[in-house]
């Protein structure tokens, strides 16, 4: 599996906010359509493990449905899915679902006009949050709605190179680094001890979604489950915020990660000791690495099975120009149905956004043990916001903690400020 912050999406928020400004509309129900059965089409990812589920998925579906029957493709090549998915909003030629929703996109997707609201069906609100519990909140609209079905993750922790902390005196089998501070001595000493040439490299480029494998899962660790966005306020000048910022710009500044994109993978190349991955890493990297992994620090400690971090979700997503819509929304109950769900993380290692996860797939657990902690994690995540201009915003702060965190330029709470000032008016814009 190709790493998955290069995966994500390559779109900046001026592409998504000129692709919007065509459309200022509102989605909703599908009104007749959402009673209306027949074949639909859906995309999914291109992502080898996804399309070898999807397919079996639609063809367990087309057996049992001869006049429902799904088309399936993946998501049609662009410089993003987030483009790909707005172009075809504005051309009318939507799929009837998609399986690769970002969350962060949904609220401007939203206004496009391009999405269904799932709650408008009979049991739309009661199956999401009966499958989802408490998680599916994080994904309502601000009208209370659910636009997207939460659908799998991909919790982010720390991956460590075990053969690298054992030649810098660490320890390799049980490392504590669950602090700050201790976090910081082990990546000194890696340092130091020329064990590898920077002890973390998370990529130091400005994308807006960048801050989801950096400061997003450690501001969610440190302040037991929040983000960036809170009852409609940028929360970034916090302390709790000002703690992680600062935390990252003491590693760069230490020169404990690099500062220029590196061409290739750090963590596997042996250039850096750590990295902030999601489950799916543990295929990608395979035998090529001996790797451990741990929770991402907060500043004083917190155990593992209370500390949060950032999901790295893709949803499920209903379009506007579906004609079948009941079709469809029987089909996005039969692709997060637990027996799915279980055959999605057999496959790919994937965690569906389920309550009880851990508990309904024990066996799969048990025989899996390297995913148990991403299994007892999934219980513990915040995703982005799923405002308007949630893009935008995260570009905001992106821009901000490039300037003040990766290149050390201005003070982190005057910079913050600014970027909290941009991202309040951006939320004030509907």
């Amino acid at each position: 599996m190709r790493k998955r912050r290069i995966a994500i999406s390559l779109v900046t928020a001026g592409i998504v906010a000129g692709t919007l400004a065509a459309c200022g509309s509102s989605g909703g129900g599908g009104g007749d359509a959402m009673k209306a059965h027949g074949p639909i089409t859906i995309w999914y990812s291109n992502n080898t493990q996804e399309v070898q589920w999807g397919k079996a998925m639609v063809s367990a579906w087309n057996s049992a449905h001869p006049d429902e029957k799904i088309k399936a493709q993946e998501v049609p090549a662009g410089k993003s899915t987030e483009e790909v998915i707005g172009a075809a909003i504005t051309a009318g030629t939507t799929p009837c679902l998609v399986f690769n929703n970002l969350p962060a996109a949904t609220g401007q997707w939203q206004k496009q006009g391009g999405l269904v609201d799932l709650s408008k069906f009979a049991d739309g609100a009661k199956y999401i949050e009966a499958r989802s519990g408490d998680a599916a909140a994080q994904y309502k609209s601000a009208d209370g709605d659910y636009y997207q079905m939460p659908w799998k993750q991909n919790p982010v922790m720390i991956f460590y190179n075990k053969a690298i902390f054992q030649k810098a005196g660490l320890d390799a089998e049980n490392p504590d680094l669950s602090t700050y501070d201790k976090f910081l001595a082990a990546a000194q000493k890696i340092k130091s001890s020329g064990a590898a040439p920077y002890a973390i490299y998370p990529a130091p480029t400005s994308e807006f979604f960048q801050v989801n494998f950096d400061y997003l899962p450690l501001l969610a660790a440190q302040t037991g489950g929040k983000t960036f966005i809170e009852d409609g306020k940028a929360t970034i000048t916090s302390q709790d915020s000002l703690d992680v910022a600062n935390f990252w710009k003491t590693i760069y500044s230490d020169g404990l990660a690099g500062k220029e994109q590196y061409q290739g993978d750090a963590f596997q190349d042996g250039k850096a000791a750590m990295a902030i991955v999601g489950p799916w890493a543990i295929a990608y990297y395979g035998d090529k690495v001996q790797w451990g992994s741990v929770p991402v620090p907060t500043k004083d400690g917190t155990s593992a099975d209370e500390t949060y971090t950032f999901p790295d979700a893709k949803n499920i997503g209903m379009y506007t120009s579906c004609k079948n819509q009941g079709t469809a929304w029987e089909v996005i109950k039969f692709a997060t149905s637990q027996e799915q769900d279980g055959k999605l993380l057999d496959v790919s290692g994937q965690m569906p956004i389920r309550k009880d996860l851990a508990t309904t797939y024990a066996s799969y657990f048990a025989s899996h043990p390297a995913y148990k902690e991403f299994g007892a994690q999934s219980a513990h995540t915040v995703d982005d916001p799923t405002g308007t201009n949630t893009i935008a915003q995260m570009q905001a702060l992106r821009d901000a903690y490039t300037k003040a965190v990766v290149n050390g330029s201005g003070s982190v709470e005057d910079v913050f400020k600014t970027a909290a000032e941009k991202i309040d008016k951006l939320q004030a814009q509907k």
